[in-house]
């Protein structure tokens, strides 16, 4: 049975943040640049955090924040 989706994406506390350091986060960023995920979801959380990262240790995702950030496109 797959859970709704507020429960699926669980919260980032500042305790998860502070657990990173720099092999963590170029891990967190290796999947996310090659779309490494058995699902959307797990996407989709990874992205929010590498976010929580780029605001809250921005001196730490600051090779990473092209991940996070969203390309302009045209609907046409």
């Amino acid at each position: 049975m797959t859970q709704p989706l507020q429960e699926s994406l669980a919260p980032i506390s500042q305790e998860t943040l502070d657990g990173f350091d720099e092999a963590a986060i170029a891990e967190l960023a290796r999947r996310l640049d090659e779309d490494d995920y058995p699902n959307p979801f797990a996407s989709l959380n990874d992205w929010h955090l590498l976010r929580a990262l780029a605001i809250h240790r921005p001196d730490l995702a600051q090779p990473y924040v092209h991940l996070v950030d969203q390309e302009a496109f045209d609907e046409d």
